[in-house]
């Protein structure tokens, strides 16, 4: 046996593994880095988040991923390049991390990579039946599994889609397998670029999990600020606080179509992006409104999408939230004052509200390895029992 495939079948048998999750976001703020102990698969998972940090990214990054991100046209060459590049980049963020956590890279059994998301087109989206669902993140996991030397799962995304899925959310295998609860209802909200829900009714099967995209979370809100201030987003709802809704353009904004699909559904900023904010305020008349009362609608919007979504849900359920929207205290009492019940962070259920993600994937990063897919057993739509992710070898 090569000494690779044998070192994989000892991890796959052994009592845990620490495993580095990694999840870089449509916000592109930065790369989440999660240093995570793993023992058991399935319903018997126990993790414990021992690090976590996010390293920045530069201007220069940034501006180069924008490029091609949610773009019709892009450049082939800068498009190739990036794949390259994004690993190489992460690779390199990862050994930072390690160096600065003092954890030598040999006791570390694999990275889980989510990689960059460039572009996700699913059916449901462009409408055409005949095509097939598809997705992009790029950031190759040979190239982290290099320069590392740590064996890499990378391109979660792929084996969902090719089995029936959407691609996302993925939120669903791990929220099931972390915090389902015997007692409680739970409402799981993730407000990053995007918000997505995961409902888990109390002592329930993976068949019983509703996941599903609900809109836009942040990402609107960040362009605009991105637009007018030197901050990519709207600290402490800074701008959004000092503005006023404007019940015209946030019922006009409400009307899209997408909020009326059923659940489960995906979408992304290829759907919700300043631009199509910015025609909704053309067709209103209202191109003249202070920045301020646009972040103010904004953050009205991504609120209400949400607390719609939660709401017609079968029972009424504990909120959880976590993700950069977590941090936007207008948000948060907004969700509050449409639900009329008490908001929670995640960190209240022992996970790191700013971790969540990237922990979410070293747990697929785990079952991948180590699963035998037993507890996700369902014919439901969106939510094929599959082991997702694909192994690089450092060499």
């Amino acid at each position: 046996m090569l000494a690779h495939i044998e070192k994989l079948h000892t991890l796959a048998k052994a009592d845990e593994r620490l495993i580095v999750g990694l999840m870089s976001g449509t916000s592109l703020d930065g790369l989440d880095i999660a240093l995570c102990k793993v023992s058991g698969h399935g319903k018997e998972t126990k993790l414990v988040c021992k690090q976590f940090a996010t390293k920045q990214y530069s201007n220069a990054f940034k501006k180069s991923v924008q490029q091609v991100f949610a773009k019709q046209n892009v450049s082939l060459d800068a498009l190739c390049l990036l794949n390259a590049e994004i690993g190489i980049l992460h690779g390199e963020l990862v050994n930072q991390a390690l160096n600065e956590w003092n954890v030598p890279k040999q006791n570390v059994d694999l990275i889980a990579s989510h990689g960059q998301t460039i572009y996700h087109r699913p059916s449901s989206l462009h409408r055409n039946q005949n095509q097939l669902n598809s997705t992009l993140q790029i950031g190759d996991g040979d190239h982290i599994a290099a320069i590392t030397g740590i064996l890499t799962v990378s391109d979660f995304r792929q084996k969902h889609i090719a089995h029936g899925g959407e691609g996302a959310p993925l939120a669903m295998y791990g929220d099931y397998l972390l915090l389902s609860s015997a007692e409680e209802d739970r409402s799981l909200v993730n407000i990053g670029g995007i918000a997505n829900i995961t409902y888990i009714p109390s002592n329930s099967v993976f068949q019983d999990v509703i996941c599903s995209d609900i809109g836009p979370g942040n990402t609107i809100m960040d362009a605009l600020a991105s637009r007018h201030t030197s901050l990519n987003y709207d600290k402490n709802a800074s701008i959004a606080k000092q503005g006023n809704v404007n019940e015209n353009l946030l019922s006009r904004l409400l009307s899209h179509a997408f909020l009326d699909l059923p659940l489960p559904k995906t979408t992304g900023p290829e759907t919700f992006h300043i631009e199509w904010f910015e025609s909704q305020l053309k067709d209103a008349k209202l191109l003249s409104m202070s920045v301020a009362d646009q972040m103010a609608t904004l953050n009205a919007f991504t609120a209400n999408a949400i607390a719609k979504t939660i709401n017609a849900l079968p029972c009424e359920t504990s909120v959880y939230i976590s993700g950069g929207g977590a941090h936007n205290p207008l948000l948060v009492d907004n969700l509050y004052q449409l639900l009329s019940r008490p908001i929670h962070s995640t960190d209240q259920l022992g996970m790191n509200l700013d971790a969540k993600e990237a922990i979410l994937f070293a747990v697929l990063a785990n079952e991948c390895v180590a699963g035998n897919q037993i507890a996700f057993q369902s014919n439901k739509q969106n939510q094929p029992n599959v082991s997702m992710g694909k192994i690089s070898f450092p060499k």
